[in-house]
């Protein structure tokens, strides 16, 4: 199963149209697919699911996690980084296990020229620490909101090209 990541808890973002978009793009392609939002996270989850505790709310994303095989990580830029929601997410699952020697692919998504590349080497990091296996290739959108249509589709020539490319490779990783 693959689990794409929409790695903000933002209502209406840009991040979640491009989740929903690689869901779209993988299904067509025959890939089982389902789609975490971290607007799905319980509001107290820094009270009730961090150093061991655990509630009913984040139990559901843990189980999620833990019937996931691959994920994808759709991250936008937030202060030349990656989300805090997305920290928390990662803290609040079981360590180790929950991501151990699984795969993952990171698309980086910006409103501004750079795709949030900082952001994405940075999220590497933890990555490697909690030993999710990252496929080289990593895409950096940037200026999203010209990227997408109002249908929700990624629509320009290069960047449909690039996803598929990732899309791709991501099935065979």
């Amino acid at each position: 199963m693959i689990t794409i990541i929409s790695s903000t808890n933002r209502p209406g973002s840009s991040t979640l149209k491009v989740a929903r978009y690689y869901q779209k793009t993988l299904t067509e392609k025959g890939a089982e697919t389902q789609l975490l939002s971290l607007e799905q996270l319980p509001p107290n989850v820094l009270a009730t699911d961090l150093y061991g505790k655990r509630s009913a709310e984040f139990q559901v994303i843990q189980d999620i996690v833990d019937a996931t095989d691959k994920f994808i990580f759709i991250i936008p830029e937030y202060n030349g980084s990656f989300p805090g929601a997305l920290k928390v997410f990662v803290d609040a699952c079981t360590f180790p296990y929950s991501f151990y020697d699984k795969k993952a692919a990171l698309v980086g998504i910006s409103s501004g020229k750079y795709g949030n590349i900082r952001g994405i080497d940075h999220f590497t990091g933890v990555c490697h620490y909690v030993h999710l296996n990252i496929m080289p290739l990593k895409l950096h959108i940037a200026n999203i909101k010209t990227e997408i249509n109002e249908e929700g589709d990624l629509f320009k020539e290069d960047t449909v090209k690039f996803t598929n490319e990732q899309i791709d490779k991501f099935v065979r990783f």
